[in-house]
């Protein structure tokens, strides 16, 4: 029996213009690149005879479907996204697109980006715009206090910086 789980809320649908690219080549490679390589792959397995126990054409129908899944779901996601390619208004408080330097409590400082949550990447501090502390980064302004409420507690900020264009860590 399933446990029973709630529809996660819809993302935002809000990207850069990097991030777009970034998926439409993903969409491209795997479309016209990876999917007829997989699909000569499975033909040429299944030439050899017996498909039960052949584990070449079992893998790479199973294959087949995780490209066709993503295939699908870039495809759908594409045709919600609304790119934002140009700055607020205000550019002294923090919106999407947003670099934003922090120090924490302990004095560490901390840069992060706010993006789409189809283009977020914790190794280079591009934060979703639907996470804990890019909502509480929203709308906030240079000397500002953020609090960041967190499972282990809560955890404060003070905004150093904000820009729109790249921050050096």
């Amino acid at each position: 029996m399933a446990r029973y789980r709630p529809p996660q809320p819809p993302s935002s649908c809000y990207i850069t213009p990097e991030g777009r690219q970034r998926l439409e080549q993903e969409l491209n490679h795997l479309w016209r690149v990876k999917r007829p390589q997989v699909t000569q792959a499975v033909s040429d397995a299944a030439a050899l005879g017996d498909r039960s126990e052949n584990a070449e054409y079992i893998y790479g129908k199973k294959q087949l479907r995780e490209i066709d899944r993503r295939v699908r779901f870039l495809r759908k996601r594409l045709e919600v996204l609304q790119v934002v390619d140009r700055r607020p208004d205000d550019t002294s408080r923090i919106y999407f697109g947003a670099w934003v330097r922090l120090e924490d409590a302990h004095g560490a400082e901390h840069v992060y980006r706010i993006v789409g949550p189809d283009e977020f990447d914790p190794a280079k501090g591009w934060i979703s715009m639907d996470s804990p502390m890019a909502r509480a980064l929203l709308r906030k302004a240079l000397d500002d206090e953020v609090h960041v409420e967190r499972p282990g507690g809560v955890d404060h900020y003070i905004v150093l910086d904000v820009s729109y264009q790249p921050i050096p860590r």
